[in-house]
């Protein structure tokens, strides 16, 4: 409880820091097509970095280095270290040098919608050579919070994204100004913001002693392990990011500013995420991982169902709350400037349907790490498989009728699309656990979970009247 509340506290000062650079940005650049492009610009780099950072490669790496660690042998963990930082240095160094040489490709994929806009199309190619160095940045970050997670620092590796807030403001207001176009400001600040994130690990690292020396030694069993681990994790650790980008190509059909009030609209949901349900499993992924190591079975489920616990009193009013306060929280949030009533309240319909999600995308942040921490990551990369199925059918029953009938707010059923996506993520998780006996819900779940819709009901009640 006490490395998730110095998580989550951390972790809410780097959302308010985020809710700042998100209103800077609406702000000083609106929702026009240019800031769409820089959406996909973004999100590129942001989906590979849920492969190579804290998405799969940290669910493969932690339990290895843990049991690593178990051992006692300061020597082997300092050269496992070496050498899984040598070889994720060399795969994120060719996956970005490929990004950059191919920038106009990756964009033909990501956003087909471009081709009617040679104007977007250019300018998203040219930001994704800029943002996609991030990556590499970002994935030496996180092996860095890997390794202080399983040491249980969890204060610097929660603090980082500040920075990465904080360089993209700097960028917007003072460097936009000086350049020819503004709006590549967010990129170069993105950049910015990978290289002070990482910097910021290596005294944390070298005061443990584990600075690492990269090493590529692909041979070595246990980097062959963590490799192997990776493969199923790669999709089931980043299967909201899938159905992000599912929704950005199918956004850049849409009207313009639909991929930036889809994102406006993501960023409000990490809020919750990431201050509760990203807590929690990345406290638990280490705890689980132990225990299982240890044979303490008991301990094991006593810490998913804590979790689970822990996950639905923080998101079933969270998603209750944004429901019914949407569109107030975007007026105010980012109804400024070149940011319109209008495009407020496109951004509240989207967040409105994603909301729907919120339980479970929190609850598949504690379940996932129940199969990681068994070094089982081919279980949640099948369940992430037929979620994302289900997305694309969903968003090509739902949007493409809505868009041949121009329907301005069609971009809220991919919002919804994802949502009932995530919903569907945490259902095969926990049907799978209960399935194998791996985990049960403890006496009394029942009665707290219809406390808690009851709670709900009563809030909504009071928020609806207070509107």
């Amino acid at each position: 409880l006490r490395s998730t509340v110095v998580f989550s506290g951390l972790t809410f000062l780097s959302r308010l820091s985020g809710y700042a650079r998100d209103m800077v940005q609406a702000i000083v650049f609106g929702a026009t097509g240019l800031t769409d492009a820089f959406v996909v610009a973004y999100r590129i780099p942001n989906f590979l970095r849920r492969i190579f950072a804290e998405g799969a490669f940290a669910q493969a790496f932690v339990p290895v280095f843990t049991a690593a660690r178990a051992t006692g042998d300061r020597a082997a963990l300092k050269q496992l270290l070496d050498r899984i930082a040598g070889t994720l240095c060399a795969a994120v160094l060719l996956v970005t040098g490929l990004g950059m040489v191919a920038a106009p490709g990756v964009v033909a994929v990501f956003a087909p919608g471009y081709f009617d806009d040679p104007e977007r199309f250019g300018m998203a190619s040219d930001m994704l050579r800029i943002t996609f160095p991030y990556l590499f940045f970002i994935s030496m970050t996180a092996l860095a919070g890997g390794v202080l997670n399983s040491f249980h620092r969890f204060a610097i590796p929660a603090l980082t994204p500040i920075l990465h807030n904080l360089a993209v403001i700097a960028a917007a207001i003072w460097l936009a100004p000086l350049l020819d176009v503004p709006v590549k400001a967010l990129a170069w600040g993105v950049f910015a913001a990978g290289a002070l994130q990482l910097l910021i690990q290596i005294p944390a690292l070298m005061r443990l002693g584990l600075l690492p020396r990269p090493r590529l030694v692909i041979g070595d069993p246990d980097v062959r392990r963590v490799l192997r681990l990776m493969g199923p994790a790669v999709l089931s650790a980043s299967v909201a990011q899938v159905n992000l980008l599912v929704g950005t190509a199918f956004a850049s059909l849409l009207v313009v500013g639909s991929q930036t009030w889809l994102y406006l609209a993501d960023r409000l949901l990490e809020f919750p995420i990431g201050m509760i349900g990203v807590a929690l499993g990345t406290v638990l992924l280490p705890t689980l991982s132990k225990r299982y190591a240890a044979g303490d079975n008991d301990g094991y489920r006593q810490s998913i169902d804590w979790g689970v616990r822990w996950s639905l009193l923080a998101s079933l009013p969270a998603a209750t709350g944004l429901i019914v306060l949407a569109e107030p929280i975007c007026a105010t949030l980012y109804q400024h400037g070149r940011f319109t009533a209008f495009d407020a309240q496109m951004a509240a319909w989207a967040l409105i349907a994603l909301s729907v999600g919120l339980p479970g995308f929190m609850l598949s942040k504690v379940l996932a790490p129940a199969f990681f921490a068994r070094q089982d990551t081919t279980t949640p990369m099948r369940a992430a498989i037929v979620v994302v199925i289900v997305n694309i059918a969903l968003v090509s029953a739902l949007v493409l009728p809505l868009r041949a009938r121009g329907v301005v707010g069609a971009h809220a059923a991919i919002a919804l699309s994802t949502g009932l996506g995530g919903l569907l993520h945490a259902g095969l998780l926990w049907w799978w656990l209960r399935r194998r006996s791996i985990y049960r819900a403890a006496e009394g779940s029942g009665r707290l979970l219809l406390a808690v819709i009851v709670a709900c009901v009563v809030m909504a009640a009071v928020l609806i009247a207070g509107r």
